[in-house]
């Protein structure tokens, strides 16, 4: 059996890594819309209607125009954008995010697939909090970096060609300084937080790869009695999933130096690391992804499989 698929946005960074891992796979009849009738009101409501599962990789907008354009109750649909991220009719994307998460995308109708910052986030606050070591109206911070590929082609542009308007030479800079940066109503929700966190994101010069960072003051979390009881429950959150993995404490050790932020660029892991202080009672929890990967189209395409009951690895070794 075949599945119809239409990415509607395979031009953007997201869309053409999706498509890229689409390619080639015998399952899928991927619908394609000539250079012409890419953004012709009619070809793509024909190709959206005649999907089996279409791929949104548009701006939020677009996105929800999209969706009003399908009026027929087979097509499925994975949203890429920001769109639909805490819209109670959606499902979230993150297939590890509770032992649940996976079946309810594989039976979804609309699946919103979450940001890259979002997903190394929710990766590590939302086990602390629900198994009651961090509580729910405790004021989380996450510090994160990502490579210039997540602003998209604009951004791309900007870093890499210098006579591009507004054109950046940095190495690396902060942004959402105002402290409403659009991915943080979606990190509260499925982080399952009270209060919205402190969100500080960056961007490097580099092309992809993302570090995400959760600082704790096991002084203030009296439900820990040891540093190695967050390794536990991580380990026990994450057990037997195919993309997120708890690295182990001799490799931990040996990342203390140095945490490259690039290691995982073009794969769908997500690895968890907890760096800790005894002494000090610190930890710093730290995610490591590709956020062209897991944080974007490896993870939508990990949806497109549960969600077509295929194999989950399926274009994504």
């Amino acid at each position: 059996m075949t599945h119809s698929i239409f990415i509607d946005g395979a031009e953007g960074t997201t869309g053409l890594n999706i498509l890229d891992r689409l390619e080639g796979r015998p399952e899928l009849d991927l619908i394609r819309l000539a250079n012409d009738k890419r953004k012709d009101p009619k070809a793509r409501r024909e190709a959206l209607n005649d999907a089996s599962v279409a791929i949104l990789c548009l701006p939020d907008d677009a996105s929800r125009t999209a969706v009003s354009m399908i009026d027929n109750k087979t097509t499925r649909v994975i949203d890429a954008s920001t769109a639909h991220r805490i819209s109670k009719e959606w499902t979230y994307g993150f297939p590890e995010m509770t032992s649940e998460q996976a079946d309810k995308i594989s039976g979804a109708a609309r699946v919103t697939n979450p940001g890259c910052y979002p997903t190394g986030a929710i990766a590590l606050v939302r086990p602390i909090v629900e198994t009651g070591i961090v509580p729910v109206d405790f004021p989380v911070t996450i510090n994160a970096v990502s490579g210039y590929s997540g602003g998209g082609k604009s951004l791309i542009a900007r870093m890499e060609n210098p006579d591009a308007k507004n054109s950046i030479d940095s190495a690396w800079f902060g942004y959402g300084l105002g402290l409403a940066h659009k991915h943080t109503p979606e990190i509260q929700k499925y982080s399952a937080l009270k209060h919205p966190p402190v969100f500080s994101p960056s961007v490097a010069r580099f092309r992809q790869g993302m570090i995400v960072q959760v600082p704790l003051q096991l002084w203030s979390l009296p439900a820990l009695q040891s540093t190695a009881d967050i390794t536990k429950i991580m380990q026990a959150w994450y057990q037997g999933c195919s993309f997120v993995s708890v690295v182990d404490k001799a490799e931990t050790t040996d990342r203390i130096a140095f945490l490259d932020a690039e290691e995982l660029n073009d794969t769908n892991e997500l690895r968890i690391f907890v760096f800790s202080n005894e002494e000090t009672k610190q930890v710093i929890l730290a995610a490591q992804l590709d956020n062209l990967g897991k944080g974007a189209s490896g993870q939508a395409v990990q949806c497109l499989n549960l969600m077509l009951g295929l194999e989950e690895k399926a274009g994504l070794d």
